[in-house]
């Protein structure tokens, strides 16, 4: 008979996990890798689920997915208490697109609609990262660009908070951002930087034309080289008494004023 200490406890026992995947956890994120066609290897499900996830779960293992049970105090650990709603998928990672493509996607710009592109420098937090990214899909934008250094990886916590925007969105990483800002210019491109200190309000600036909207860290805002890079400086207008607000709450309002101005000026 073995002892009690032999025996191994879930909730304290180490995770083996398949090697060299990322995890896609919560029904939605799920569903949405589905309907791309992008089927995971490997599915956990929380024991007991019954009918609640029968549907995703066929449609999961129809497309090769292989399919474990598990007891709902491993997907807890597994996802640090996050809100998996017991599923936990376990995809190839997501890599950036390199700088190259975004200038093969500019040179070779055929959509109805001028460039509208989302830059954010220094956004290190994966959540504000997520939700910029769910912000960015949302308001059609065509790509977001990050700097390899003090930026955001694109792990399993980004997938679940953009909840399937980070499968959609192509998000460019570069080595030196002022540079491509300049690029980017020299490309036709408008760069409106975010700025508390800003005159001008983003309601403003004219974004109907090729665009990149420059979005600073919480905090320290835009880097020097990348502010000096900017056509414009804007703000949001703050009518209370916190001084600004979070970068990915700012990040969407921003977005959706390029939206209402190009539909205006359609």
């Amino acid at each position: 008979m073995k002892s009690s200490s032999s025996r191994r406890n879930p909730r304290t026992a180490a995770i083996r996990t398949p090697d060299g995947l990322d995890q896609v956890y919560g029904v939605h994120a799920l569903e949405s890798l589905l309907e791309r066609g992008e089927a995971p290897r490997e599915l956990w499900v929380q024991q007991g689920a019954g009918n609640r996830l029968k549907d995703v779960v066929a449609n999961a293992q129809a497309s090769g997915a292989r399919i474990k049970e598990q007891p709902r105090e491993v997907l807890d650990q597994l996802t640090q208490g996050a809100a998996h709603q017991g599923v936990v998928a376990f995809c190839t990672p997501l890599t950036p697109e390199g700088e190259e493509s975004l200038w093969l996607k500019l040179r070779a710009w055929q959509a109805p609609t001028p460039p509208l592109l989302l830059v954010l420098d220094g956004v290190t937090d994966v959540h504000n990262f997520g939700a910029c990214l769910r912000s960015a899909d949302a308001a059609g934008a065509h790509g977001v660009i990050v700097a390899k250094d003090k930026a955001a990886p694109l792990n399993a916590t980004v997938r679940k908070v953009a909840c399937g925007a980070a499968e959609v969105v192509p998000v460019y990483q570069v080595t030196n951002l002022s540079r491509t800002l300049a690029k980017l210019k020299d490309a036709g491109v408008w760069i409106t930087g975010t700025a508390g200190e800003a005159e001008a309000s983003v309601f403003e600036i004219d974004m109907t034309g090729p665009t990149a909207l420059v979005m600073g860290a919480e905090g320290k805002g835009m880097r020097r080289l990348t502010r000096e890079a900017c056509d414009n400086l804007a703000k949001l207008p703050m009518a209370g008494q916190v001084s600004s607000l979070n970068v990915s709450v700012a990040t969407g309002i921003c977005l959706f004023e390029a939206v209402r101005q190009r539909q205006l000026a359609s």
